[in-house]
């Protein structure tokens, strides 16, 4: 069993980086990133940012002339821009063709608007997800659009928070008690469509690129290079490293702490102004770190405005099968025991018998009248024999789950909803709540878990919560919904004044 502290001993110790050092250099660049999000878990990382699901090129235009209303960049636009694209939930050859039209319609409003794009892939700290095409098909539009080319793919899964870390170019999921687990020995990377079978991210690449980049030509950035000395002088060490980059490299990067992701940036920063050209594939806080953005404070219920005409209830919405989700929703049911729970039958759903979906609306609407309502798929999980049809099947539920979220809303507005699940919360913002363009507010717990203000739709002014299948301790969904229904009434004690089991 592999100990945190004993495998960090043969490294130098984690020294602070002010982010206000990072966001002026950042700011002095002039970019924005645009983040492509194959989920909308991304933004758990993040405060007071635009976050688009739909990417026409006036989209952009909102987006990139939005200024943030509070962190690092004050009132000025905002240094960053996520496009929710959800291709982790697309095949291969949709996955593709919605990359390509986010980068060309990206790429038109930043002409437009006289702004430097650099572009940011975001994918999941657990290693799933359309890689290496995402970055290929990034840097390719790029280059046929502008004639840029890319001089390296960096990879950054890292996702402290979370407890995701990159050690010796081995990517490790925490354990208890200060144990390390690699990652692929964890069940996400039995992923019925994504799973892999090694920890070592140079490894990984060859894997996955089915040996188009070979192990041996992979980069890699440690932490003895990226703890170098003062940030000038790792800033100096990093972009060094980063000159041999070329013609898509890939370089992996090992990161512990958020200090190694603002080294990190800062290095970048100096390898672009060198002329180097970069496409990152990325964890969660990555981004956060390179525009030089705070940590920020989760959320209170008394900074969650509550629209005049919500109803009583709150709607969590749970898709996720992973363990940690099912845990999850078993301590919200013991710890909250008067939350109404309504279930989706994935085995009607696919049978087609009746009519699942009206009856569930039907239930879950009746119920926001009398307070909070999980609605949640069965949780036996079903799947195919090939990944694909895996695919289908788990599209198939959501699309069932989002069709349950449009039919309440058009009846009741709910106080808030929490959609439990990267494809879920992707699916329920996008196509149940009908956002197209929101505010990013920040998270609700710390590092992970983001709230939402919806500027448009049905759901405008509604708390939105992105809250991933795979973050968070057991108890962290009875968490956020005891901060969400606090709002009800300050009177009442709220969840996390009740004793715990």
């Amino acid at each position: 069993m592999t100990r945190e502290d004993d495998l960090l001993t043969a490294y130098p110790p984690d020294t602070e980086v002010p982010a206000a050092a990072v966001a002026e250099a950042f700011d002095a660049s002039g970019q924005v990133l645009v983040v492509l999000d194959d989920g909308p878990t991304g933004t758990q990382s993040v405060a007071d940012l635009p976050v688009l699901t739909r990417w026409e090129v006036d989209d952009f235009a909102w987006a990139f002339g939005t200024p943030v209303t509070a962190g690092t960049t004050g009132g000025r636009p905002a240094a960053a821009v996520y496009v929710l694209t959800n291709t982790r939930s697309l095949d291969p050859e949709e996955a593709a063709q919605r990359n390509r039209e986010v980068v060309t319609n990206a790429l038109t409003a930043a002409r437009a608007a006289h702004r430097s794009v650099t572009f940011t892939s975001r994918s999941d700290s657990t290693l799933r997800g359309h890689f290496p095409l995402e970055p290929d098909i990034i840097a390719a539009t790029v280059q046929e659009a502008s004639g840029q080319s890319t001089d390296g793919v960096v990879i950054v899964p890292a996702f402290p928070d979370a407890g995701r870390i990159t050690v010796g170019g081995t990517h490790w999921a925490r354990g208890p008690e200060g144990t390390l687990v690699p990652v692929a020995q964890t069940e996400f990377a039995r992923d019925a469509t994504f799973g892999y079978g090694t920890s070592v991210l140079a490894d990984w690449v060859e894997e996955k690129s089915a040996g188009r980049y070979r192990a041996d030509a992979v980069l890699g950035l440690d932490l003895q290079l990226l703890r170098t000395g003062s940030p000038d002088e790792s800033t100096v060490a990093i972009a060094d490293g980063l000159d041999a980059a070329t013609e898509r490299t890939p370089v992996v990067v090992d990161a512990v702490t958020e200090n190694d992701l603002r080294r990190l940036a800062l290095g970048l920063t100096e390898a672009e102004r060198r002329g180097h050209t970069f496409v990152h594939r990325v964890g969660p806080p990555f981004v956060r770190a390179r525009i030089g953005q705070e940590v920020a404070t989760p959320l209170t219920a008394e900074a969650i405005p509550i629209p005049a005409d919500a109803s009583p209830g709150g709607l969590v919405v749970v898709g996720s099968h992973v363990g940690q989700t099912t845990r999850q929703l078993e301590a919200l049911r013991r710890r909250r025991p008067r939350v109404r729970v309504v279930e989706l039958d994935v085995e009607r759903l696919l049978a087609d018998t009746g009519d699942p979906v009206a009856e569930t609306a039907d239930r879950v609407t009746a119920a926001l009248a009398g307070g909070d309502v999980v609605v949640h798929t069965s949780r036996t999980l079903v799947t195919a024999d090939d990944p694909a049809a895996s695919l289908a099947i788990a599209r198939r539920v959501s699309a069932a789950l989002v069709a349950v979220v449009r039919q309440v809303v058009a009846t009741r507005r709910p106080r808030f909803v929490v959609a439990k699940g990267g494809i879920t919360s992707s699916d329920v913002a996008a196509h149940g709540l009908g956002i197209v363009r929101a505010i990013v507010r920040g998270p609700m717990l710390p590092g992970i878990v983001s709230l939402w203000e919806p500027v448009d739709g049905p759901a405008r002014g509604i708390p939105y919560v992105v809250f991933a299948g795979n973050v968070g301790d057991d108890e962290a969904l009875a968490d956020v919904v005891g901060t969400l229904s606090a709002t009800a009434d300050t009177s009442t004690p709220t969840d996390q004044e009740q004793p715990r089991d």
